[in-house]
């Protein structure tokens, strides 16, 4: 991923290519099998086990929680723990029911982007993905001056700074845009070539609606507790990044299944073939809810966080210029993500879903596999994940703008930022369940371009051109870019022996 020093020249880059070909051309059809009756092994069980032991743990805390204010304040008499040293209790907030249609606004709004979004994949997916990249900038921004007016300064302050993120980082990337633009088009093609993996999609949002319908119970039962502000806070963090891993578990199930679907669409030549398994999408849907599901448990701790700071750490990287302190750190950082992203990449769901590894392995052999092959310079060129990244945020944002401003109608204290910021993860997550189908796709699409090329040049020959020039240039950039710190390494140690002499 980092641009090191090496020994690569033009003529190997044009060799690694040739060479990637070449393989695809020996190994012909003969890599059919690759998909299809793997003897398939139970894996991270004790991941499967924890999930499930925090999930029927969370569901009673939230009936709980979202119970105790019920109808009635205080049902279970929580107030006698909540009194301060002076024996009084807290102002009462409200009822539970004052606050759930508000995340019930919440929760419909982001069914409804995500859905109006898969609908529109087929055909307005390109410009609604280029809109959603230039307008997260402003939609941040009016935001900020949003809180700013009703007076909440903090969050005021975080979405300015991250207008001004989004803003740069968008600079930074402009001229991938384009390429990133044509991995997304044909992945969206893919993907709207398989009507049974959109509905996957739909049946997945619905299921997380219904968790969200108890979740959000108890969320409300919290904001209208007795707990003094920072102890609602506190849970109200806790139940977000509970939510956060059972959403992120949920995309994470449906990137396997669109991936075991894509990779055997391609192998085999297309959804129609006669050499097409029965029921593909059923082996699929099994495996990934059993066998492979401690993996993706596993996986959906990780992933997203380690994924998200090193774009971070490679844009920051990228703007360092000569200061070499400050580049050392930043390189010592950079590295150390590197190596955790060999253990924890997106492209290790793919691996699950052809051939039933543990996450860890999937992920290593992942990126062993792109780097043997030179893929992962395109890999690192492509920007799908954060722009996919966007809609995401954009979906979020949209979500929690309109349950915050409800709550502002009603109340006009923390409880709209308390609203407003969880409704924002749901939208969030049921937005992250239509986007992961083009993620799966692309993710896909890079593996079998690594492992045989030649299934991409026999699905979209145009394509697959498109690509091998892509990565031609890549390679040729690396080549120069590794010429020209080795000549500056070299000038610098002239430098310091005539110095010394």
């Amino acid at each position: 991923m980092n641009d090191s020093p090496s020994s690569s020249s033009d003529s190997a880059s044009k060799a690694a290519i040739d060479q990637t070909v070449g393989r695809s051309r020996r190994s012909g059809s003969g890599d059919q099998t690759l998909a299809t009756d793997i003897p398939r092994h139970w894996h991270d069980i004790f991941w499967l086990g924890v999930f499930l032991f925090h999930l029927m743990g969370l569901a009673l805390a939230l009936a709980v929680l979202g119970l105790n204010r019920f109808k009635k304040s205080d049902r279970f008499n929580f107030d006698r723990y909540t009194s301060n040293t002076t024996g009084t209790v807290e102002k009462s907030h409200g009822l539970t029911e004052d606050y759930w249609p508000m995340y019930g606004l919440g929760g419909g709004v982001g069914t409804v982007l995500g859905s109006a979004w898969l609908l529109l994949l087929g055909s307005q997916a390109n410009h609604m993905m280029k809109i959603s990249v230039h307008i997260l900038t402003t939609y941040l921004a009016v935001v900020s001056v949003l809180c700013f007016w009703s007076e909440q300064f903090f969050w005021g302050v975080t979405f300015a700074i991250g207008a001004a993120l989004q803003f740069l980082y968008v600079i930074s990337v402009i001229d991938r845009l384009p390429f990133t633009m044509l991995v997304l088009r044909k992945a969206v093609k893919m993907v709207w070539s398989l009507p049974e993996v959109m509905r996957v999609s739909y049946a997945f949002m619905l299921v997380m609606l219904l968790w969200m319908g108890l979740w959000s119970f108890g969320a409300a039962g919290v904001v209208a507790s007795n707990i003094n502000l920072n102890g609602r806070w506190w849970l109200l963090v806790v139940l977000s990044l509970s939510l956060f891993w059972t959403g992120a578990v949920l995309c994470n199930t449906v990137h396997v299944i669109v991936s075991g679907m894509v990779f055997l669409v391609l192998i085999h030549g297309g959804r129609e073939a006669a050499s097409m398994p029965s029921n593909p999408l059923m082996k699929s849907l099994r495996y990934s809810v059993t066998k492979s599901f401690g993996s993706v448990c596993y996986g959906s701790l990780f992933t997203a966080a380690i994924r998200t700071l090193r774009w971070e750490i490679r844009g920051l990287r990228s703007k360092i210029g000569k200061n070499e302190c400050l580049l050392c750190c930043v390189d010592f950082l950079f590295h150390l993500v590197e190596t955790l992203v060999r253990f924890f990449n997106k492209y290790a769901y793919v691996q699950i879903a052809v051939h039933g590894k543990s996450f860890n392995r999937s992920a290593r052999d992942a990126w062993e596999l792109f780097q043997s092959t030179g893929v992962e310079a395109l890999v690192a060129y492509d920007c799908s994940g954060a722009v996919l990244l966007m809609v995401t945020l954009l979906g979020g944002l949209i979500t929690g703008t309109c349950s915050g401003v409800w709550t502002h109608i009603k109340w006009e204290d923390d409880r709209v930022t308390m609203v407003g910021s969880t409704a924002m993860l749901m939208g969030m997550v049921l937005v992250g369940l239509a986007m992961v189908v083009v993620e799966s796709a692309v993710t896909s699409i890079y593996i079998c371009y690594a492992e045989d090329p030649l299934l991409i040049h026999r699905w979209d020959a145009e394509f697959f051109n498109q690509l091998s020039e892509a990565l031609h240039q890549r390679l040729q950039h690396r080549s120069a870019r590794a010429r020209e710190v080795l000549t500056h390494n070299r000038f610098n140690v002239g430098i310091q022996e005539n110095g010394s002499i």
